[in-house]
Order: structure tokens, then sequence, then C-alpha cells
């Protein structure tokens, strides 16, 4: 069988080899809703922006050993001024077998425009969500391929594709989102186990022709179903991230000082720097998740953002939580309710604090079940689930300081918060009678530092976790964040931003998760072809045949971490971004048999370096083979028309005020805050 692994550097060139390859086998269902756009065109190379991550794993071909490749246009779709107007098509499966998915998302975009967030659903499940890069003058394109096989009882079966991504076009904000999605079926021998149905957390709105995500505070996060009786295994999927005041939540300040900078900087964003995602089965615990800070392409400095994108940004991370030991509730032939709640801190204004029980406005959350069935006609019982969840330990602190004219000048706060949980039960299934468990442990730092009146933000958190199952399933993950952002003005109107940011995450994810952990794109023993850029930039393909004692992996370690630093400046009518961005991404894999605690294998390494929108370094090893590249030289800075009406928003923390209020206290806001 022949596959091609897509370094992701190459993704815009192989968009056009695949087209190329796949024309005589591509079909497209869709709606006809944007035929009057126009397609916006241009003779100046785009920015090609990128996210690092795996290589996915793609045949090519319209066949193979295995059985046919085949290639579904999906979408082919410009989102406009696109506000409640998603795009609508059908999925029809194809005229073959398979057992694995990869989609292809494709986007170019020219001109002034925020970053927008993109949800994809099949029926009323969502299936990818995704962010979009802000585009330039001149024009971007990027490309993300994701596996999608873990949702293959709903790719097996006719579907409507609903893809929501809201945006807006008027005389300032001119950058449309030209988008082309396709999906590749395909077939590899010894491929794991998929959910046998599938079933969304949401607000189920397919029917309307509209998405399905809940937004909270707002709406009432559940549903309720009645589960089949032979269910052997259980596990949901979260998605969520923060919206508007809620963007910045890892920035955010105790309930009790909202009103802090009122004088200087107004109103700030609430509800604690801390957050977390709730699962309840019939209003009981389930699971939790602590969200990843997914920082979007506007985020903190726009110049820290082109090319390399932010950890995720294109791909927001789902997490998992096993709920089979809730199958003996669940089985009981009544009806069960799945609920999605976020909560924050809620503080009494004397380093007190419990959970809030809800956060500012506002969260975008889905869930979605997988169900494992066991024999036709059997029926799993078993003992109550026994749930050992007690109240998070939280603790905090502040310590606000005032100048010499006596108003705030800058508040200190910290925050500690730390979780257990276990859930289990015995249960009898059409397999066997097993004790079945659920278990989470969870620990939460920060440091925050307002200064300069509120201007300045120093922002220091980890966060670290310990999911596992009794299936063998278990995740262990890090994600710090350090960001330290400071705001200049000067008396004649100009004003900037400074931002430094270093960030990693890491995760090590052993057994038979349902989301793809990346390390299935290696276990294969067939010749591949790797598609690789040499050093005059020309994209080649080169084969690879795994040696006969290539190993098969059980587990998969992801580490990567990136570093920057940007300024934005604002002068007259102009404005102008510089940016340095770094990162360093390494995948690797435990061999079967080897032990949680076995040797890894190193699969895929990548480093680059971009500054001011070019790429000044770039190695890639995959297999143990280097791709490297020189760059293409130092960039200039990017000049725009100036459109900036508030910093303070754009740092994230609040409404903040206009540019010519800005520009009066130039005398007054100093340099970034240190903290050791």
């Amino acid at each position: 069988m022949l596959f091609t692994l897509y370094p992701n550097k190459s993704h815009y060139l192989l968009l056009c080899v695949l087209a190329a390859l796949s024309s005589a086998i591509t079909i497209s269902h869709q709606s006809p809703d944007n035929r009057f756009e126009k397609r916006q065109t241009s003779s100046v190379s785009p920015l090609v922006n990128f996210q690092v991550y795996e290589p996915v794993l793609t045949p090519t071909g319209p066949s193979n050993q295995d059985g046919c490749v085949f290639t579904e246009l999906l979408m082919d779709y410009v989102f406009g001024f696109s506000y409640s107007k998603p795009f609508v098509g059908t999925h029809i499966p194809p005229p073959c077998s398979f057992n694995r998915v990869t989609i292809n998302f494709t986007v170019t975009s020219k001109g002034k425009q925020f970053d927008r967030l993109g949800l994809m659903y099949l029926g009323d499940v969502e299936v990818f969500r995704t962010s979009t890069a802000e585009p330039t003058a001149n024009g971007i394109v990027w490309t993300y391929i994701k596996e999608m096989d873990q949702y293959d009882a709903l790719w097996k079966t006719e579907q409507k594709i609903i893809f929501d991504l809201g945006n807006l076009i008027d005389s300032t904000y001119t950058g449309s989102f030209n988008t082309t999605l396709t999906a590749t079926f395909f077939t590899v021998p010894g491929s794991r186990r998929a959910a046998d149905q599938i079933l969304p957390i949401s607000a189920k709105r397919s029917g309307e022709n509209m998405p399905s995500a809940f937004t909270l505070p707002a709406d009432d996060a559940s549903t309720t179903y009645q589960f089949p009786q032979n269910a052997e295994r259980v596990v949901v999927s979260l998605s969520a991230c923060g919206q508007a005041t809620e963007e910045f939540w890892y920035s955010n300040v105790f309930q009790s000082q909202v009103n802090t900078f009122e004088d200087s900087v107004g109103t700030l964003s609430g509800y604690s720097p801390f957050r977390e995602v709730q699962l309840l089965i019939d209003g009981q615990l389930a699971g939790v998740s602590w969200p990843f800070p997914i920082i979007f392409t506007g985020g903190i400095a726009p110049g820290l953002w082109r090319p390399i994108v932010g950890i995720d940004a294109f791909d927001l991370r789902q997490q998992e939580i096993d709920v089979s030991p809730w199958l003996p509730l669940l089985c009981d032939g009544a009806s069960h309710t799945f609920e999605i709640r976020v909560t924050g801190l809620d503080d009494d204004g004397n380093n007190k604090a419990t959970l809030s029980g809800t956060t500012g406005s506002n969260w975008v959350v889905t869930g979605t079940i997988f169900l494992f069935l066991g024999q036709n006609m059997s029926m799993t019982t078993g003992s109550a689930p026994t749930i050992d969840a007690p109240r998070p330990s939280i603790q905090i602190s502040s310590f606000l300081t005032r100048n010499a004219m006596g108003f705030n000048d800058s508040l200190t706060y910290k925050t500690a918060v730390s979780r257990d949980l276990t859930i289990s039960s015995s249960t009898k299934t059409s397999s066997g009678q097993y004790s079945l468990s659920w278990s989470q442990h969870l620990s939460y730092t920060s440091l925050n530092v307002l200064s300069s009146g509120g201007y300045n933000q120093y922002t220091q958190q980890s966060t670290t976790g310990t999911d596992s199952s009794s299936s063998t399933y278990s995740i262990r993950y890090s994600y710090p964040l350090t960001v330290n952002s400071s705001f200049i003005a000067t008396p004649d109107g100009g004003i900037g931003i400074n931002a430094t940011l270093f960030r990693s995450l890491d995760l090590n994810i052993i057994g038979p998760s349902v989301l793809p952990s990346g390390i299935q794109n290696f276990n294969i023993t067939s010749v591949l072809a790797v598609f690789a850029r040499n050093g005059d930039g020309q994209l080649l393909q080169q084969p690879f045949t795994p040696p006969d004692d290539f190993p098969l992996f059980s587990s998969a370690v992801l580490s990567t971490q990136q570093e920057g630093e940007a300024k934005y400046l604002s002068a007259g009518n102009r404005s102008y971004n510089f940016g340095t961005t770094r990162q360093d991404f390494r995948f690797a894999g435990v061999e079967v048999g080897a032990g949680v605690k076995g040797a890894t294998v190193e699969l895929y390494r990548r480093n680059v370096e971009a500054v001011n929108t070019s790429v000044s370094q770039d190695e890639e090893v995959l297999f143990g083979e280097t791709f490297s590249s020189p760059g293409l030289g130092v960039g200039g800075s990017e000049v725009e028309d100036e459109v900036v009406f508030s910093v303070r928003a754009i740092l994230g923390r609040g409404p903040g005020k206009t540019k010519e209020e800005l520009a009066m206290v130039g005398n007054v806001v100093q340099g970034a805050v240190e903290v050791e």
C-alpha cells in the first residue's frame, strides 16, 4: 500500500498534488448558497500559515491492495458576512468499504479580518473545531489535515454537513475566508475498533440548518438519552473554548476585583483565572476537563502568530472521559441526562473562594458520546456507580498597591486548585464480569500581576493532570504558560504593545483512546511516500520502507514548546507588527509490551523559527531522516492601515479605551513588570 505522510509545512503545495490525483474520483454534495461570491485572486504569493503537529497518514492514488481510495469534496465555500449563515451540505458514503478517514481543510484569505472560530458538524455531532489565521493585505493560505476515523459510524451513513464560521465583512474588515474541505476514505489492515454508535451532547439544531453548539452560561447544555442495554464501553469527549470576555480567561481577576482599575482601564473580566469544564450524568459529577489555554492568532500580539500559529489553534483538542462505570445505571432502560457546565471561582474579597457555577460570556461547548456495544440481545447489569468526588482544594491570595496620588497601581493575585475524583462500579456485560473505574488527579497554579494602573500584565500558569480508566487507557498532561504584555502610549498619539510568551504542551497517551493519539499513523508495515522540500524549496516525493523490525506502538508521547517576542506599534493612521516565534515539536512512540515506563522511539521532530512573517529556520526529522530548509530570509515588519480602537481589548483585559484616550495617559504608563 502506498501512503503519504505530509510534513505540515508543505500542506499548501500538497493540496495541489492531491487535487490532481483525486480529480477523477471527487464528487460534491453542497449547497449553492455562495454562488454569488467570487474567489479572491492575487498576483502576489500569499503568506503560508501553519500549525506544527505530527504527520497524518493519507494514501495516494485511486486504489490499493486493500480496496479503493475515495476522496469526496465536502465543501467549497466562501465565508463572507456569515454570522448565522453556516455552510450546509450532504455527505454520501463512498461506494466501497473503509475504516480510516482523513479530512483536508484549506483556506485562503486576503484583506483585514479578526481571527474566527469554526465548527464542523456531521448532523448534530461536532467533529472538528478550528480557528482562522488573521489575513494580510497580500493574502494568506493554510491547510490542516486531520484524522477522523473515530467518527466511522457517522461517515458510513448519509449525513448533513454543517460548517459554521461566523465572519463579518464591512468597509474596515474586508477579509473573506475561501475554504475547501475534502475527505479521503481508505482501509488500513489492523486498525483500531471504532465506536458502534455516536450521540451528540448538543443543541441539536441541524434540522434547522443551524449549528448545534451550546453557549454558556446562557444555555442549558444538557440532553437526555435512553441507552441501548447492551453497551459495554461508553466514552464522552468534551469540546469547549472561551470567547469574548472568556477568551483570555487565564488572565481574569477575582470577581471581587473587577473594578480595581475602573478609573484607568475600566471593568476587568472576572471569575478568576481558573476554569473547570464539568460533565454531569443525572446531576452527578462524572468527570472534568481543565482547559488548555488556546491562544488564537489575534491573541496577546498578532506578530507572534505569523506564519506559525499557536499550539492547537487549527485543531482545538478535545478531552475524553470514560463513563463506563456508569453502565449499570445507563443500561437500565430509563432515560438519563448528560450535561456540560463551565465554572470559575467566586471569592468573598477576603482570600476565600469556591466554585462559582458560572463564568462570564461566553463558552462554546459540545460533547460526543461514543458507545461500544456487546452482543445483540445481551443486557449490561451491575452495581450503581460509587462516586468519590470531594470538592476541590482552592487557595487564593491577592495584594493591592497604590501610587503616590492614591490611585490603584498594581494588583498581584495567586490561585492554586487541586482535585481528585474516582468513579467505580462492578459491571457484568456479554464479555464477562468487570470492575470498572475512572479516576482523575489534577493540579493548577497561577500567578498574575497587573501593574501601571492595569495596563501591563504578567501571567504565569501551570496545569498538570493524570486521567486513567480500567480499560487501560490513561493520559498524563502538562501545559504551563507564561505571558508578559505591556502597553506604551506617547503624548503625540502613538501607542504600542510589547509581549513575550513561553508555553508548552506535554502529553503521554497510553492504551485505547477513542480520540486519535497520532500513533496509529506509525503503526504500519507498508511502503510509505514522504513529501518534503529540498534545499531549493522544491517539493519531492521520497519513498520510505519500514524495516522488518520496525516496532508497533502502544503509547504516544507528544512534547512541544513555543516561545516568542512581538511588538505592535501604531503611529498616525498606520500600524506595524514585528515578531519572532520559535517552536520545537517532538512526537514519539512506546513499543507494544514495553510498559508504561518503556523507552520511547522518536518518530517525528520539527524545530522552526519565524521572524517578521518569514521562516528563518526549519528542520524536520521523520523516521530518522532529516529534511532541512534554510528558510526564506528575514522579512520586514507588517504595515497596515490603522484600525485599532482599544489596545486593552487586543490584550484581552476588558473593553478598554479608545486610542485617543490611551494617548492621554502616555506619561503615566511604564514598562512591563518583571517577576522572578
